[in-house]
């Protein structure tokens, strides 16, 4: 895969590289700073010329900072003449605000998705969405993955006495999601989310 180029921006690194291993690639040399004013600063390291670039960026932990760092590495690839620029984003930030649930709110995905479009992604990668309508928003592809299959997978080799656990879930959607845990009989009781007091 020599037109392909991995790089990491700051939310976690550690993925970023498991990611490369298995690829069989080494990440891309990328310099990420602040300002005395706090501005974000990036600088990719290495020519993106016609290249297939992937930035993996989450949107946990300092979510500005990181949707910023995001926005600024994808620009500055675009920019470079990268011949497409993949976000691979397995935490989508401000996924919880995707529909207007009063008045004057905003719906904070559907803006995300247009700063996205507008940096240069011409591609989004993304993880167990917190509603499917999010995909709507985008003017671009956006292939959302299921991590069902894999925890799953994790529960019956992790947990001895996996047919007696529990899944809690936050909210009502994340329920639907726990949902095929269900189904595939890895639980027998299933707590369908708590209330917040």
């Amino acid at each position: 895969m020599p037109n392909i180029k991995i790089f990491s921006g700051s939310s976690h690194q550690d993925l970023s590289q498991k990611v490369a291993d298995r690829l069989g690639l080494e990440l891309g040399k990328v310099v990420t700073k602040k300002f005395s004013n706090q501005e974000t600063c990036v600088e990719i390291g290495e020519s993106v010329r016609g290249e297939d670039v992937y930035i993996v960026q989450s949107g946990c932990g300092e979510i500005n900072d990181n949707l910023m760092e995001l926005l600024i590495m994808i620009n500055a690839c675009k920019i470079a003449s990268a011949s497409r620029v993949t976000a691979v984003i397995p935490c989508f930030p401000y996924a919880r605000q995707d529909k207007k649930d009063k008045s004057r709110a905003p719906i904070s995905a559907k803006l995300v998705a247009n700063m996205l479009s507008v940096s240069g992604a011409d591609h989004i990668i993304t993880m167990d969405l917190h509603a499917s309508q999010i995909q709507g928003f985008f003017d671009i592809p956006v292939d959302n993955l299921y991590a069902e299959p894999a925890v799953l997978k994790w529960i019956k080799e992790n947990i001895p006495e996996w047919k007696n656990c529990t899944i809690v879930s936050p909210d009502a959607g994340g329920a639907k999601r726990s949902g095929g845990l269900i189904q595939e009989k890895v639980c027998t009781f299933f707590v369908f989310f708590l209330m917040k007091i």
